[in-house]
């Protein structure tokens, strides 16, 4: 299970992008330690939109 759900990294992205809230502002409205992963979040739904905010199930298997 994600930590967090689609709906409210889309909620964060919207209110950054939408209402022009600034990223320390939202960092402290919701709590987070630091800015890197709303940083993030807004970087994945500008190259990937709805898309980029979806967790990877990929699996990953790494060569030894």
């Amino acid at each position: 299970m994600a930590k967090y759900s689609l709906e409210f990294k889309l909620k964060i992205v919207q209110e950054h992008l939408e209402e022009k809230r600034g990223i320390n502002c939202l960092v402290k409205k919701y709590g987070f330690n630091c800015n890197t992963q709303i940083r993030k979040w807004i970087h994945a739904y500008n190259e990937l939109g709805e898309e980029g905010l979806l967790r990877s199930r990929k699996c990953r298997n790494y060569s030894v």
